[in-house]
């Protein structure tokens, strides 16, 4: 039956009024500080007042360049509010005080922006969901380093650890993304020219983050993030209309982690495939400890891939060994959900416990049939 002649479950319906009710989210995003995102939006601000909207500014970010601050016209800012903390006065953007005013769309600049610690919502994001909740358009923006996924890539590429970071599946809700993308050679250009950052920042700017080499890796990521966007939005318009159905249908993608360095970098390179697939992610830890007796930073570590897993909307699973190998447990639990791939980290052994001991990935092998193993590097990204 196709899906247009289908009764809705009551559920439906509800999540139907609910999508119906909720504002639309528009994201510019772009390579690198510089290319021109939040001069667009501003544009787009006008053009659409012009058109009679009532439209405000949450909150703009500026940094100083001339063209940007002289854009903002004669468009209402919604104050911001300013929260003690520490003893030190600081400001945030108001997010009850603009749902309050209610406007037809509202400007909110850096989507990943970390709040002051005692605000009400730790992320920005968090702010803006509130908003289109609350049934108002948002226009915002972002730059590509902060997706959650791509932050071991970015690490990689300029030796950069992000710390301000959105989830993708916030960024997929978007009704629509622009990319905004100039050449390295232009942003070069205009950070020489000093219309990016402080003068007393340029020199190092350019030697460091700013090179033509980094810029351009980035600029691929930025190119690549939004063509795919655009396939998945084809590919969900087709599936809805019954075209065809989700490619990775029979697939399905379990990572594997232990307490090493590169246990959320494997996590991240699993959603990324698996999102690609549009198939199921499995996280798995396999542990010889009961909960009780795990020192407290590996707690810590258990509750940072549990807080990606449901970022990703994954499923998170602890297996105790039980006297098995750890290939067997591995293998148990992927026959279990039907795995059909495993990502595994770069084995910490050398080649002597490997002949003695036998090869981890060997024994999979030896275990199963019919699954790809993925052996994702543990080589660490250089630092500057």
């Amino acid at each position: 039956m196709l899906p247009e002649y289908r009764k809705k479950t009551p559920e439906e319906i509800l999540e139907e009024i609910e999508r119906l009710k909720r504002g639309r989210l528009k994201v510019y995003i772009g390579s690198a500080p510089g290319v021109g995102k939040t001069y667009r939006m501003l544009q787009e601000a006008h053009e659409l007042k012009a058109e009679g909207l009532d439209v405000v500014i949450g909150l703009i970010e500026t940094h100083n360049r001339k063209e940007t601050e002289d854009l903002i016209g004669d468009l209402e800012i919604v104050p911001k509010k300013n929260i003690d903390y520490k003893g030190r006065l600081l400001e945030e953007m108001d997010t009850e005080a603009i749902i309050k005013r209610a406007p037809d769309l509202v400007l909110i600049d850096e989507l990943a922006h970390t709040n002051v610690p005692s605000s009400q919502r730790n992320k920005r994001y968090m702010d803006v969901e509130e908003i289109l909740k609350s049934g108002i358009n948002v226009l915002s923006a972002v730059n590509i380093q902060h997706l959650e996924s791509l932050h071991d890539i970015v690490q990689q590429i300029t030796g950069v650890q992000v710390r301000e970071r959105i989830p993708d599946s916030f960024l997929h809700t978007a009704h629509e993304i622009i990319l905004v993308d100039v050449t390295p050679e232009i942003l070069r250009k205009r950070l020489s020219e000093g219309k990016i950052y402080h003068p007393s920042k340029i020199e190092q700017a350019l030697s460091n983050f700013f090179t033509a080499s980094n810029l351009g890796a980035l600029r691929e990521l930025s190119l690549r993030e939004v063509a795919n966007d655009v396939d998945e939005r084809v590919e969900k318009a087709n599936e809805k209309n019954g075209k065809n159905k989700p490619s990775g249908i029979n697939e399905k993608i379990m990572v594997c982690v232990q307490h090493g360095s590169n246990a959320e970098r494997l996590i991240r390179r699993g959603w990324r495939i698996a999102n690609r697939l549009k198939t199921e992610l499995i996280i798995l830890h396999v542990t010889n400890e009961v909960s009780m007796k795990r020192s407290t930073e590996k707690r810590k570590k258990i509750q940072d891939w549990k807080r990606l897993a449901i970022q990703f909307n994954a499923r998170f699973i602890i297996e105790q060994i039980k006297k098995r190998h750890i290939a067997k447990a591995i293998t148990d639990v992927a026959k279990e959900h039907d795995v059909t791939q495993i990502i595994l980290g770069q084995s910490a052994r050398s080649r002597w416990e490997e002949i003695r001991k036998g090869s981890i990935v060997n024994m999979i092998m030896r275990y199963t049939t019919g699954v790809d193993i993925h052996i994702v590097s543990d080589q660490q990204p250089r630092r500057k």
